[in-house]
């Protein structure tokens, strides 16, 4: 084998279809357009979406859905969840910073719902955005004390 007599395999390369040069070419005349209509003519081009007349699947399909654009989410914490935190760490106030340094929230502006769920052994004093009822009322049982911070 030698470096001229290499050629690509048989049936790899195909020759590119010479449209409109004659009747000898197979391919002059209409171009391969077929006769007559909008298709054959030059610059059209079809709709996105177009299925030939069918009814386009973005039409067949039903609407559905809302994104409410006021809505407002919370990164929600459970009472268990922060007496976990103030066993291996304690401090007498619970605020954002508290909470980011110790890797519960990822950001200090993250908006944060203290909820109910377990029980508070510690008296804390908790500044955070939202609170449930019965959140609150554990941590006053507990001899705490809540400041909800406007957001």
């Amino acid at each position: 084998m030698k470096l001229h007599t290499l050629k690509p395999a048989s049936g790899s390369i195909s020759e590119r279809k010479r449209i409109g040069r004659g009747p000898g070419s197979g391919k002059g005349r209409t171009a391969t357009r077929g006769t007559k209509g909008q298709q054959s003519r030059s610059g059209y081009s079809r709709k996105k979406g177009f299925e030939g007349g069918q009814m386009p699947l973005q039409r067949r399909l039903p609407k559905f859905g809302f994104k409410n654009p006021f809505r407002v989410e919370y990164e929600v914490i459970n009472l268990d969840t922060l007496q976990e935190l103030l066993d291996r760490k304690p401090t007498a106030v619970v605020d954002h910073q508290y909470l980011k340094s110790n890797g519960i929230i990822s950001t200090t502006k993250t908006l944060v719902k203290l909820l109910g769920r377990g029980e508070i052994k510690i008296p804390v004093t908790v500044h955070l955005n939202k609170f449930s009822e019965t959140a609150i009322e554990a941590i006053k049982q507990a001899g705490g004390t809540v400041h909800p911070i406007e957001s």
